[in-house]
């Protein structure tokens, strides 16, 4: 379990580097932006952040008083920097969950959406079903990433230990099925838009979160908040949050028009707006399905999602689930004193 742990050190750095790039940013008009310049590391190529795209692009960030910077990193950049503050919320999946179990001030706030990854071989490969991979080598973008938990999860189901019973191989997202395609991988799992369009180009899915039943119907991405900015400031982390709310509704309403400028902006690869339209309307984004900061929901699937990971070995067999996530859940608004945004239906 390594690849799931951040030493302090690290989080020690990025709070000086948090601090040292604060103090040489540009200014910005207090009446305009009250939370000031806020980074969010959201630009990682996936479907599934298109809230966050939308919520730039649209101004929902600067409505709520934020200006909103959006970056790119890696899970364990992500992470660390949710832990030292330097982040104030992020998109992620249930692998958060073990250096959360660890000790690292990460916070759950919401969930965000349903289905958006899937795992896949090549057209002629042998392998027809998750057990076939006893023993073969795995493609993802990163270790401890999204694809892995997931993939892990599948595999416990299976039979299979996630650590011993597979040969995890990272490369940069674009290349997975490359590689696969020299044979140098047996399988490969994948963020939208690269799941479909791969599986478009003949590759055999073996496990579709939107679709199987391990997955299907729960968050498969949920919101996590930094505790430090939680403590320091909740108002601001309600701000954002609120902005994230208005762009999923919107994105809910209007997935077309987030798909082309999600793909014209270039946050997604391709030149297919119209795929990417159709993946989100399967996400079950925003208020027509309740499922955003809907606490119950997002309980329920963390209690799930907890016990899915006792089973690969990343949390505690012994672990208490229920009190481990209704101690790391909060509720943003009532922390912050403030409404919660509520769309018009």
């Amino acid at each position: 379990m390594k690849f799931l742990k951040v030493t302090a050190a690290a989080v020690a750095l990025f709070a000086v580097a948090f601090f040292t790039l604060s103090a040489c940013g540009k200014k910005v008009d207090p009446k305009k932006f009250p939370y000031g310049t806020i980074e969010i590391e959201a630009l990682g190529g996936g479907a599934c952040g298109t809230p966050f795209y939308i919520a730039y692009e649209k101004g929902f960030f600067a409505a709520e008083g934020i200006n909103a910077v959006l970056v790119s990193g890696t899970f364990e950049t992500n992470k660390a920097g949710l832990a030292s503050g330097k982040y104030p919320i992020a998109n992620g999946d249930f692998q958060f969950f073990p250096s959360v179990n660890e000790g690292l001030d990460i916070k759950i706030i919401g969930g965000l959406h349903q289905g958006c990854i899937k795992l896949l071989v090549p057209k002629n490969s042998k392998i027809k079903s998750v057990k076939d991979l006893a023993g073969k080598r795995i493609g993802v973008d990163e270790i401890g990433g999204t694809p892995m938990a997931v993939t892990s999860v599948a595999l416990a189901n299976a039979g299979i230990s996630p650590e011993k019973g597979v040969t995890w191989l990272p490369y940069p997202l674009d290349q997975l099925t490359v590689v696969a395609e020299k044979g140098e991988l047996d399988a490969v799992a994948l963020w939208d838009p690269y799941a479909t369009l791969a599986e478009k180009d003949g590759y055999i899915v073996l496990v579709d979160i939107a679709k199987d039943p391990i997955f299907a119907g729960k968050y498969c991405c949920f919101l996590y908040a930094s505790g430090k900015q939680l403590k320091e400031n909740p108002q601001r982390i309600a701000a954002i949050l609120t902005a994230l709310q208005k762009a999923s509704d919107w994105v809910a309403d209007n997935p077309e028009e987030a798909a082309k400028i999600a793909v014209e902006k270039d946050y997604l690869p391709g030149d297919d707006p119209a795929l990417v339209a159709e993946l989100l309307t399967t996400y079950k984004y925003g208020h027509k399905h309740n499922l955003l900061s809907n606490e119950d929901t997002t309980k329920k699937d963390a209690y799930y999602f907890a016990d899915q990971l006792k089973k690969t070995g990343y949390l505690p067999a012994d672990l208490n689930t229920k009190k481990f996530i209704d101690d790391a859940y909060v509720d943003v608004f009532k922390a912050a004193g403030v409404e919660k945004h509520s769309a018009a239906h």
